[in-house]
């Protein structure tokens, strides 16, 4: 996710400060990375220095003063050319349960010949530890959407989570389903 551009739309609704920036990300945003107030601030000061931001006075509101950040016209346009933009699917196929099922068969295979007696991890057994923590943060999303009072940006980023979840869960019963044409595979290579 671009953080500057949230950052830009969340300006458009009128001038903030860095503290009411990340009130509003986290309302909006509730089940994505935990956004640093640092982040905030430092991303505020290159859209700054970018002509994309500018600073629009001060206001203590009755606390300490703060510096409210406007977005510009430059600013608004680049929002805009970036909300038109098509979200290209991932180019290239970075999944780490994979790596580490690989990596399992990699290590087993080798045995001893490293000079090292340990066992390897077991690559299966890793699939079935990971299924089930998947299962585990699939109960917790679920929880949270249904969880009384819920507001539909909460309900909907959980459902994107779990539909991620539940890919990464047929992925692994396909993959524990082929494991020995794997393990094949690997160790030919």
């Amino acid at each position: 996710m671009s953080i500057r551009h949230v950052l830009l739309g969340l300006l458009a609704a009128g001038p903030r400060h860095g503290y009411d920036l990340k009130r509003q990300y986290d309302a909006h945003f509730p089940q994505a990375r935990p956004l640093a107030y640092g982040q905030v601030y430092t991303t505020l000061q290159r859209l700054v220095r970018d002509g994309l931001a500018e600073v629009d006075g001060t206001g203590s509101e009755g606390g300490p003063e703060r510096t409210l950040y406007r977005s510009t016209r430059e600013g608004a346009r680049e929002l805009g050319c970036w909300a038109e933009e098509i979200t290209a699917p991932a180019p290239f196929v970075t999944n780490e349960i994979f790596a580490k099922v690989v990596v399992s068969i990699l290590v087993t295979a080798a045995g001893g010949r490293d000079g090292h007696d340990e066992g390897g991890p077991d690559a299966a057994a890793h699939l079935r530890a990971q299924r089930a923590a998947h299962m585990e943060r699939m109960r917790e999303l679920t929880a949270v959407k249904t969880a009384p009072g819920a507001d539909l940006s909460t309900v909907l980023s959980a459902d994107y989570a779990l539909a991620h979840l539940d890919a990464d869960l047929r992925w692994m019963t396909t993959t524990s389903a082929r494991i020995d044409t794997l393990t094949a595979e690997v160790n030919a290579l």
